[in-house]
């Protein structure tokens, strides 16, 4: 099982918004590396849901329940979507700036690469922000 970290503005889909629909079709990526990155992700991935805009932060854990398919939107056929599921609420969101403050985190494309949408996510990395959310 593969660890990701998709981004979303909340003002256009939000965690609450999967959480009351119960899934959703992840779609709309552009970004030729993001989409490389949404093309390795399988059904049982687990996903960071991360807040873009004013809120910058990694809010929730997503579940992947269907691998990529041709993006319903997409008439040039080259784009991919995921379906995905809520799993839970994190405690406390863990903002960028917390994130950007922890030297562990440094080469990490959050970090390094601010417009990437879909990103993998190293075990090292998932344990630290779940322990991030946990302290508050």
């Amino acid at each position: 099982m593969a660890q990701w970290l998709f981004k979303e503005e909340p003002t256009c889909y939000s965690f609450a918004d999967l959480q009351r629909d119960g899934a959703a079709t992840w779609d709309g990526v552009t970004n030729a590396l993001a989409q490389k990155h949404l093309r390795a992700v399988k059904p049982g991935d687990r996903v960071f849901f991360y807040h873009t805009g004013s809120e910058k932060a990694v809010v929730g854990i997503m579940e992947v329940t269907a691998g990529p398919t041709p993006a319903a939107n997409d008439e040039t056929g080259k784009l991919v979507a995921v379906t995905l599921k809520p799993v839970r609420k994190l405690k406390h969101p863990v903002t960028l700036a917390a994130i950007k403050a922890d030297e562990a985190f440094g080469g990490w494309e959050l970090v390094r690469i601010a417009r990437l949408s879909v990103m993998p996510v190293s075990a090292e990395q998932w344990k630290k922000i779940e322990e991030m959310s946990e302290a508050g």
